[in-house]
């Protein structure tokens, strides 16, 4: 009897230890899913093969597409880089913390009453899935702060455990090294029987356009501007095709959720036009704006606005037993505010005591069990304009636009019109004035100025002049 009491205190012993080791080394949470966000910069809704390019050719980003469930109504909360980066981080509507467009010098972001970087501070996503046992990495492009402020926050300060970047402070990662880095870091998770989560924020396509001969050899019957385009392009999709190929290898993919999609719609004219290198102090030298020739997919509006053309991007998301395949949703508005809720969700994460996102979680959106109209409403401040919208309200079926000075501009059905073609400002009074209302309490509820404790110490101009400009980490020649 003594004996077998002894087994099972020494069974009991061996199972709790057992366990505790799993939880220490992490190993507990192996069958959490792993989360990868591709966020391209630029790129149009109208710029991949299943959205029906005539000659953009992306079979990696297609191949998401037949494997999962196309989105296309999602939208992101800044027509420009950097609010729209805030918004995936924070959960928050950008205007919360007074970033209404991309960070850039000192002096630049004074003159738009904008800090000079995220505030590290806050609550952001990478931290949150941090808690809940997930290895997190940042590869890409960063932008919540910017090269040409050396004293910015690295990347690590808001929650990650390995980083590689540009348009940040210190070391600037080579614009293609992303996929690389993010298969390192994949291996290392699963070797670590660890989940983790990934923002693979790939520089395409964005200026300057760095452009390799292997793949503008791709399109040789393309003039100058749709060859370059179609050929960063190409490469940025292979670039995805190799993290996929990855997470195949290591018998990853179906506990994997993989999202693509863009931080704002196309730039430039969309129209070619003469090729001339520029340089970028983050990127190197590559091509200008003349082969900014993205499409909206018959959307309104352009990169900088928060017309659809400008908000409205590609969302294309795979899991496999999880979400739909070979699918399309052509009725829920998902925006980027709900990701951090989202991915907090799959994860198993708690948020912060306080801490209340303004978007919601989608997943049973994803998982094709709920199509609906938004029941809570979208905000947007944009870039200031003279003439064109710079808030917007969306709440159920209808979308809202106004000027600088809350002048009623557009009214949208989107129910029926989510292209947003037939402006009904002028036949529904009422609704557009009930809107407004909404629109100027939120606006009452955003700050007047930035935080000062986010000023660079070369903001001041007793500081003296900023250091010597960081210098990419290599030289990009656009002629090879």
């Amino acid at each position: 009897m003594k004996l077998t009491l002894l087994a099972h205190v020494l069974s009991v012993f061996f199972l709790t230890t057992f366990f505790a080791a799993k939880q220490a080394d992490g190993s507990d949470g192996a069958t959490k899913p792993n989360i990868v966000f591709i966020f391209a910069d630029d790129w149009g809704w109208g710029d991949l093969g299943c959205h029906g390019h005539p000659y953009v050719k992306t079979p990696n980003v297609d191949r998401l597409a037949k494997e999962g469930t196309d989105f296309m109504r999602f939208t992101v909360a800044s027509g420009v880089c950097s609010p729209s980066r805030t918004a995936v981080m924070t959960g928050h509507f950008p205007a919360r913390y007074n970033i209404d467009g991309h960070f850039a010098t000192v002096q630049s972001n004074a003159s738009r009453v904008m800090p000079d970087w995220l505030d590290p501070k806050v609550p952001t996503l990478p931290k949150m899935l941090q808690s809940a046992g997930y290895a997190t990495a940042h590869f890409g492009k960063w932008h919540l702060a910017n090269n040409m402020i050396p004293d910015s926050p690295l990347p690590k300060d808001y929650g990650y455990d390995e980083y590689g970047a540009f348009n940040c402070s210190g070391q600037q990662m080579p614009v293609h090294e992303d996929a690389t880095r993010a298969i390192g870091f994949i291996e290392e998770s699963a070797a670590a029987k660890k989940p983790f989560f990934i923002n693979l924020w790939m520089h395409e396509p964005h200026t300057p356009f760095h452009s390799i001969p292997e793949y503008r050899k791709r399109f040789p019957e393309l003039d100058d501007s749709d060859n370059v385009y179609a050929a960063v392009l190409s490469h940025a999709d292979d670039r995805i095709g190799e993290v996929l190929a990855a997470l195949d290898r290591l018998h990853l993919t179906d506990n994997t959720l993989v999202i693509f999609s863009s931080d704002n719609g196309p730039a430039g004219s969309g129209k070619p036009r003469p090729l001339k290198e520029m340089y970028d102090s983050a990127t190197g030298v590559g091509f200008n704006t003349g082969a900014s020739v993205g499409t909206t997919g018959g959307r309104n509006g352009r990169k900088k606005s928060i017309l659809q053309g400008g908000i409205g991007v590609p969302f294309i998301a795979r899991w496999p037993g999880q979400i739909n395949a070979d699918a399309i949703d052509e009725v829920s508005w998902i925006s980027a505010v709900d990701l951090l809720p989202t991915f907090c969700e799959i994860a198993g994460a708690t948020t912060p005591e306080g801490y209340q996102p303004d978007g919601k979680s989608q997943l049973a959106t994803l998982r094709g069990t709920k199509q609906t109209l938004r029941d809570n409403p979208l905000f947007w401040k944009g870039l200031p304009s003279p003439k064109g919208p710079v808030y917007s309200v969306l709440d159920g079926r209808w979308r809202l636009l106004v000027s600088t000075q809350f002048e009623v501009l557009e009214l949208y059905d989107v129910n029926s019109d989510p292209l947003e073609k037939n402006n009904l400002a002028s036949s529904h009074p009422d609704v557009a004035n009930e809107l407004l209302q909404k629109l100027r309490d939120w606006h009452a509820t955003l700050p007047d100025k930035p935080n000062s404790e986010l000023f660079s110490k070369y903001r001041a101009k007793e500081s003296g002049p900023l250091p010597l400009e960081i210098k990419p980490a290599f030289q990009f020649d656009p002629s090879r």
